[in-house]
């Protein structure tokens, strides 16, 4: 496989991971909230383990979200390493050592056709996701991720740009949400790298629908701003 064909395929990958991933093997019902005490010890768990790899890695899901200022919950953890640095039967290994393993049958075949590796920490029964990226954005996403704190625990965090670039390829409800958020917490984000990202990404996966997504959230953050501006502007008293 070409370089080019990996891209490709890591890209259709993002767009539809969520679906593959999370509705045929996540269980998590839609009540159930884990203790945040057991998503520290997981996602220390996961530090330990990525870090004692040696390939950069960062967080890029709720966790990430939550570390970047938004109020939100979350129960499962969602990162990714650089896929030309990491295989899927490596990370296995050093992902055992701190207690880590794949929560369903034949996952290296699955990490295979989407890879991602869909994992479980035993100890605490939280769900991780560990995906291989392979596209020029994952690899620059890679070399921009900061140190942030998760509660008790630090660990490598995609900046909020490219959370939105994420969030916008995955399109759900609560991705745009949290998009949305983003864009109103960090007014300075650049809309024209996301926008020139997302036609890049878009045109490799052929799925134009991420360019709606964007339009979406920036309407949403604008209503936010607006609810926001309306509460701290103070009426002017009559004379």
């Amino acid at each position: 496989m070409n370089g080019l064909d990996r891209e490709t395929r890591s890209v259709s990958a993002r767009f539809n991971r969520f679906g593959a991933a999370g509705r045929l093997f996540r269980d998590v019902r839609a009540n159930f909230e884990l203790g945040e005490r057991k998503l520290e010890d997981a996602l220390s768990a996961l530090t330990r383990a990525l870090n004692d790899f040696g390939a950069p890695w960062m967080l890029i899901g709720g966790i990430a979200i939550i570390a970047q200022g938004v109020r939100r919950l979350t129960t499962d953890i969602d990162a990714v390493i650089q896929g030309d640095q990491a295989n899927p039967e490596t990370m296995l290994h050093a992902l055992a050592a701190n207690e880590i393993e794949p929560r369903i049958d034949d996952a290296l075949a699955f990490a295979a056709e989407n890879l991602v590796l869909l994992l479980r920490h035993g100890p605490t029964g939280v769900d991780l996701d560990l995906s291989f990226g392979w596209t020029s954005f994952e690899v620059e996403a890679l070399q921009h991720r900061a140190s942030l704190a998760f509660g008790r625990v630090r660990a490598p965090m995609a900046t909020p740009e490219d959370l939105i670039v994420l969030k916008a390829m995955a399109g759900r409800p609560k991705d745009i949400d949290d998009a949305a958020a983003l864009l109103t917490l960090h007014p300075n984000i650049r809309l024209s790298r996301i926008r020139a990202r997302l036609d890049e990404l878009s045109s490799l996966a052929n799925a134009p629908e991420a360019s709606q997504s964007l339009e979406e959230i920036v309407k949403k953050a604008g209503l936010s701003r607006a609810r926001r501006s309306r509460k701290t502007t103070r009426p002017q008293r009559k004379r």
